[in-house]
């Protein structure tokens, strides 16, 4: 890949995985490119007695549990709780849950892991009955081919595409204005991307064609094809769950999107077009040529 091919050049400066979806992420600086995005990503869920996805947007304390991923099982942590050990190997009845409009097939992950959810989660007079899934890797979830072009890129539990990419010169413009108006900088990880790239200016990865990126295994071609219209997720703070809206207002300031009839945005979805079972790590050379529409 040479640099002087394209308009842009970018290094990958962090990866995140999201193993249970709307639970915080897991940072890495190696993960494995698969169809569905990184390995491990929103792989689990947590669903409520309709079978339907809970999030941050109605359970902020979700942002509390902590994943690790090991060899062999992922261990979840949260504040006043004894650990919750998860194989990966294993999944108990199967299932059929509702993530947005779609309902698609899934494994329930059994008892302990229910009810460990229900009492991290609820809250007095809020009692919760939750349920922890597993993605059925033999269900087939596509992206928007409307967003795709036509192509076929398949997600598990994500909200609708494989990958999040975010630049660190978004978040800086973001932090400019938040300091500004006496508001304290924010972290990334609110806008819980997989992918962030370092040196480029804020907001290019909004105008980028497709990114290629230099692996040891080969080049990889990733495509944004959708801009991110945010939530109230991004007012949630990870490190408390505690809601304050300044970060949302602050980007209704500057970041309403044409393209997604005004949505406020901040990202790009991605989806994989090149470079199946290769590694992404940080550190790598990205390169991406503007899009003039």
């Amino acid at each position: 890949m040479n640099a002087a091919d394209f308009d842009l050049q970018a290094t990958i400066a962090r990866l995140f995985v999201y193993p249970v979806k709307s639970c915080a992420g897991v940072e890495l600086d190696e993960a494995l490119l698969i169809e569905t995005g990184l390995e491990f990503d929103r792989a689990w869920m947590v669903v409520d007695a309709q079978c339907e996805f809970v999030s941050q947007r109605e359970l902020p304390r979700m942002a509390l549990i902590r994943p690790q991923l090991k060899h062999s099982e992922m261990v979840l942590r949260a504040p006043g709780m004894l650990a919750l050990h998860i194989a990966f190997d294993r999944v108990e009845e199967p299932a059929r849950v509702k993530v947005w409009k779609d309902e698609v097939a899934a494994y329930d992950m059994g008892d302990i892991a229910a009810q460990w959810f229900s009492d991290f989660l609820s809250e007095p007079g809020r009692p919760q009955k939750l349920r922890m899934v597993r993605f059925d890797p033999e269900q087939q979830r596509l992206s928007s081919l409307k967003w795709t072009q036509g192509v076929e890129a398949p997600n598990q539990f994500a909200d609708g595409f494989p990958l999040l990419v975010a630049s660190e010169g978004s978040l800086a413009e973001l932090n400019a204005k938040l300091v500004a108006a006496g508001h304290e900088a924010v972290g990334i990880e609110r806008f819980r991307p997989n992918i962030v790239l370092a040196g480029i200016e804020g907001h290019d990865e909004d105008r980028v064609d497709t990114l290629h990126v230099a692996t040891a295994e080969g080049e990889v071609l990733l495509r944004p094809v959708k801009p991110c219209a945010r939530c109230p997720i991004p007012d949630i703070d990870p490190q408390t769950a505690a809601s304050s809206p300044e970060v949302g207002d602050m980007l209704r300031t500057y970041r309403s999107d044409p393209r997604v009839d005004g949505a406020i945005t901040f990202g790009m979805n991605a989806i994989v077009l090149q470079g199946l079972e290769h590694a992404l790590r940080v550190g790598q050379p990205v390169g991406g040529n503007l899009r003039f529409e």
